[in-house]
């Protein structure tokens, strides 16, 4: 099982990269972010773990090139893959009558073209085999405005937007699209911010719905996953 995560050296995309280790012992892990290179240390420890093959890459995906570069190295690890994780972002508060100029070109960048290049370099493959999975991590930031979400909100609606055309379009070709919108979760888009536990949830509970939404069978699409924490948004 080749299996493509973004974004992975922390988080939500590490938590994801280790819950398809533990449910499919023996897969093929292929990761990238900005500093991949980095986390050798809990690479090593996982493939040890579970027997999984771990192909890692550092690639900054809000630019063409390094979008480029990540998917040929992934063509090259993999025949066709079996699951896309589409999770590199990047949150930056602001409101759009006053936010910085370019903050929405960087907001789009990566939450939505990083996302939009990758998937079409890596559906041929998945199109010719009929069968894969792609899960656009999206937000609850992409289904309800609210204050200070700014440009933000909006590529996180067009990402949504994006997710609702593939799924309809790879539909004849046996590829799944799902949409994953979680609310407040602890992930450096948090640092620095003083939030009772209770009050956040934890990437592993994102993963967990991830990894068990991939392995329905080849005829059930799970289309939208929305978690929340259980006292509401922050």
């Amino acid at each position: 099982m080749n299996i493509v995560v973004t974004g992975a050296s922390k988080g939500i995309g590490r938590a994801v990269a280790e819950g398809f280790a533990r449910k499919f012992p023996g897969c093929h892990l292929i990761l990238s972010a900005r500093r991949m290179h980095e986390t050798m240390a809990w690479q090593g420890a996982l493939s040890e773990r579970h027997g999984c093959r771990i192909s890692a890459f550092d690639a900054d995906l809000s630019k063409r090139e390094g979008v480029e570069a990540f998917a040929d190295h992934v063509l090259q690890a993999c025949d066709a893959v079996d699951v896309l994780v589409n999770n590199a972002g990047f949150f930056e508060p602001g409101s759009v009558h006053d936010e910085p100029e370019g903050t929405l070109a960087r907001m789009l960048d990566i939450n939505l073209f990083s996302a939009y290049h990758l998937t079409r370099r890596l559906l041929p493959a998945m199109i010719a085999h009929r069968s894969g999975h792609v899960f656009n991590i999206c937000s609850v930031a992409a289904l309800k405005a609210y204050p200070n979400g700014g440009a933000y909100s909006i590529s996180k609606w067009a990402l949504l937007g994006f997710s609702r055309n593939l799924r309809e379009e790879m539909m004849p070709h046996g590829i799944k699209v799902t949409a994953v919108h979680p609310g407040a979760t602890l992930t450096a888009s948090w640092d620095g911010f003083d939030i009772e536990p209770s009050r956040i949830m934890e990437s592993d509970d994102v993963a967990d719905m991830i990894v068990a939404a991939a392995g329905l069978s080849p005829q059930a699409c799970v289309e939208d996953i929305l978690l929340r924490p259980l006292l509401g948004d922050l």
